[in-house]
């Protein structure tokens, strides 16, 4: 039947594999199941079949899951990925929907989750499992906040939080910007408490985290 949902499994593990076409295929909603144990596999068998959902495993050997992501949006920007992984956590969550994807679930889910998230991005929907919905709705909103925090700073006051972040002290930051050393302490003080911080170290990692500085790690 032409309302079938067809689907293209990329994990690397074929039991797993196994294990997700059994649940997918006691569906009626389901057709054609496809499967893939790497990235580019996966991309290859994708513009030959055009499946309607792909299930894409993050952890695998070669191209890497999120990279296949970014490569199937790229090369297909109609298709339609729902991210099947073991992490929890909220940075690959963002990264993957930053990538391209139209869902993320975790492999600890029931069954009958996989097959609602793919009935719901098939139909054009997306698809984020609840627990994680949550936890991502919290740092949007706590972003947000600490983005009008910044805001709140005033010019001379944001010049400072700017010097200070990238690791100057405060008498450096005082002769930065020819300022005396009491001046630049009374207005960190303002600025931490604008920003609900206490350390230079907070200030540091939240400067980093809205891309006014960069980190460590580059």
């Amino acid at each position: 039947m032409s309302n079938k949902i067809n689907v293209l499994l990329v994990d690397d593990h074929a039991v797993v594999r196994t294990g997700y076409k059994t649940y997918l295929s006691f569906s009626e909603r389901i057709g054609e199941i496809y499967e893939a144990d790497r990235g580019e596999t996966a991309c290859q068998l994708y513009s030959r079949l055009l499946p309607d959902v792909v299930v894409m495993d993050l952890s695998m050997p070669g191209l890497g899951g999120l990279e296949s992501v970014r490569r199937l949006i790229n090369r297909h920007p109609s298709c339609k990925i729902l991210v099947f992984s073991i992490h929890n956590e909220l940075v690959y969550v963002t990264r993957s929907i930053k990538a391209g994807a139209k869902g993320y679930i975790t492999k600890s889910n029931a069954p009958e989750t996989l097959v609602t998230a793919v009935c719901m991005i098939a139909e054009g929907g997306t698809f984020v499992e609840p627990s994680i919905a949550q936890q991502l709705a919290v740092s949007v909103a706590t972003e947000m906040d600490e983005s009008a925090k910044i805001k709140s700073l005033s010019p001379r006051e944001f010049d400072i939080f700017c010097l200070l972040a990238t690791g100057m002290s405060t008498r450096e930051t005082a002769e930065s910007l020819c300022l005396s050393y009491k001046t630049v302490c009374n207005h960190s003080t303002t600025i931490k408490e604008k920003l609900g911080i206490k350390t230079l170290s907070e200030l540091a990692l939240l400067a980093s985290r809205h891309g006014i500085v960069k980190s460590a790690g580059g």
